[in-house]
């Protein structure tokens, strides 16, 4: 059972005393004078290049990303295509080197005139860069192998799930990839073996989750392994890939596996064992040398806020204690009346279990499937902007179903892959009461909407496009959750009590992570203790390996309902949804206070068009 039960909506009032803010100095939001001068100022040719050309640079140091986003075209994405980047100090350096190049730049174009776009754009590349520079000194706190993105699972998503296999090209630039695999995952245990030099160790249980993963990659013998039968299936039928190349294809990826990257990967595993002895199970951050001064950092730069971890556990409070007094009402009219709301929550779900025969996941799947074509209609009369791309359901797979969550993995540009909502069902029991929720949040009108409309628009440059600079999870995480209200504001939950109690728990959810977050790495709180509040075992470990994310998509989202009570509020009759969902879609991915000054310059010309 994973009982992921619930947040719900601060007042207005508490969102704009607490109006988020990036992690590092940023200008003000501007004015209505300021911003008038932004949209009448000529766009500016030589930023235009710069800032292209510095995108590619950037790219170039990045060429997972290159490929994941396919940012290039012809020989040079081919090239990179081919490359994993080198997992060493020395990269770090090199990225670090180029990010304080660009501020220097950006500083002196923000000094003088730039189109609102450019300008928009400027602040955006700013606020990633500044955020790079200013979590350098903590950059070993978040753990190597940790069970939420290290190498181990890392790679193998990049081969299996990233990786283009559209030509027979494909292949090769596989196979020199999967040459490198074993060079990467040296590397990176000697990262982990200098951080922990410096007692930045992980905890425990999160080290034993990044084992299990590594002893489920050795288990299969290597003709089974999932870079080789990724390969296998992924080439089927690939147009002027001859069965013969194929075959050899396959035999090099199979004696690749056998010969250098089992080896890595049982290096790795020695590691993490010679490891082991010297971790305990404190959970929280706090705990590492200048542990305190990287949660004020994280929870910064993931949540968009200025304000202190104190003040974010006391609304998580608040919050939790007024969901649940509104999830009573519906519990009580399904008959569940005993119990805290945790347990009847439990309770619900077990009575909604399917049968363990036959297998219950490809229905579950189709469930999700439905759900999400059901929200496309739904969104027709809220959204004029709506993705070309297409968007399927599809079960994690089994390296990470175990300890994954539910999320999106964006289109690629070119149509090859579609937008996919990832759900994990490892089983014996199943998230069935907050199915309908999670369908509008990782799907539609949430992250599919916001990333695959990104991607597709041609009126941003294409840095902003393919989300290479972007706001951060508040942004992202915080148009999830604010889509997810905006369903139960529309009647999306209508007749369907259970699914307006998932929608609840949901929101109940996201509010005990502020709580949880908070308590875990500012006061000392033991993992079982955010389990007893809860939270299952598999989400205070993401909260552990990942300090301060969970706490964006509330605080995300409530600056996004603050930016729209303003703009209606501004605007009168003159006011729609569609169109201010226009506005922030179109935005794409930028800062939070980047996004409050284009709402306002929408609002401004709003009202300059009534008026003329």
């Amino acid at each position: 059972m994973c009982p992921r039960f619930a947040i719900a909506l601060l007042p207005l009032a508490i969102l704009t005393a607490a109006a988020p803010a990036a992690a590092v100095p940023m200008a003000a939001p501007k004015t209505a004078p300021a911003a008038a001068s932004a949209r009448s100022a000529p766009a500016s040719a030589a930023f235009d290049k710069w800032s292209e050309a510095f995108a590619a640079d950037y790219m170039r140091l990045n060429p997972e990303s290159a490929t994941a986003s396919q940012y290039f075209s012809g020989a040079e994405q081919d090239e990179l295509d081919r490359r994993l980047s080198p997992i060493t100090q020395a990269t770090r350096d090199r990225q670090a080197a180029l990010a304080r190049k660009g501020i220097a730049r950006l500083d002196a174009f923000l000094a003088g005139p730039l189109g609102a776009t450019q300008r928009a754009s400027a602040e955006t590349m700013r606020w990633t860069l500044s955020n790079e520079l200013a979590g350098r000194p903590f950059q070993d706190h978040l753990f190597i192998f940790s069970q939420l993105g290290g190498p181990q699972v890392g790679l193998p998503r990049l081969m299996t799930q990233v990786h283009p296999l559209r030509r027979a090209a494909d292949v090769d630039s596989y196979l020199a990839r999967l040459e490198q695999i074993p060079a990467r995952m040296d590397e990176a245990a000697a990262m982990a073996r200098a951080a922990a030099g410096r007692s930045l160790l992980p905890p425990r249980f999160i080290l034993e989750k990044a084992q299990q993963q590594v002893e489920a990659f050795l288990k299969p013998e290597p003709e089974q392994n999932v870079l080789v039968t990724s390969l296998a299936e992924r080439s089927a039928g690939l147009a002027g890939l001859s069965p013969q190349t194929r075959s050899a294809a396959i035999g090099r990826a199979t004696r690749v596996v056998a010969e250098r990257v089992r080896p890595a990967y049982a290096r790795v595993q020695a590691m993490l064992a010679e490891l082991h002895p010297r971790t305990g199970n404190e959970a929280g951050i706090s705990r590492l040398p200048n542990g305190a001064a990287a949660y004020d950092y994280l929870l910064a730069r993931n949540a968009g806020t200025s304000l202190k971890a104190d003040e974010v556990h006391a609304i998580g409070l608040r919050e939790v204690a007024r969901i649940e007094a509104e999830m009573d009402k519906y519990l009580r009219q399904l008959g569940f009346a005993e119990g805290s709301i945790q347990q009847r929550m439990v309770k619900l779900d077990k009575s909604l279990q399917p049968p363990a025969e036959p297998d219950p996941r490809p229905a579950i799947l189709a469930r999700y499937a439905e759900l999400v074509r059901d929200a496309e209609q739904r969104s027709a009369s809220l959204f004029n902007l709506k993705p070309r791309a297409p968007i399927e359901v599809r079960r994690e797979p089994a390296l990470t179903e175990a300890t994954g969550s539910a999320r999106y993995s964006a289109p690629a540009p070119d149509g090859s892959r579609p937008g996919v909502f990832w759900m994990p069902l490892p089983g014996p029991e199943y998230e069935m009461v907050v199915m309908r929720t999670l369908s509008y949040h990782e799907g539609v009108p949430g992250h599919h909407f916001q990333i695959a409309l990104q991607q597709e628009m041609t009126d941003l440059p294409k840095y902003r496009a393919r989300r290479i600079f972007s706001g951060g999870s508040a942004n992202s995480e915080g148009w999830a959750l604010y889509v997810e209200q905006l369903a139960m504001e529309q009647g999306w939950y209508d007749g369907d009590t259970v699914g307006m109690l998932g929608g609840l728990a949901e929101q109940l959810f996201r509010a005990r992570r502020l709580v949880v977050d908070t308590g875990l790495h500012t006061k000392g709180w033991t993992r079982q203790q955010a389990i007893d509040y809860g939270m299952p075992a598999s989400e205070v470990d993401r909260y552990v390996a990942n300090p301060g994310q969970a706490c964006s998509y509330l605080l995300g989202m409530l600056r996004i309902l603050a930016l729209r009570e303003q703009a209606r509020s501004a605007l009168g009759p003159r006011f729609t949804l569609p169109g201010f969902h226009d506005v922030v879609l179109r935005a794409g991915s930028v800062p939070m206070d980047v996004l409050a000054g284009i709402v306002e310059q929408w609002v401004e010309e709003r009202k300059g068009k009534a008026a003329s």
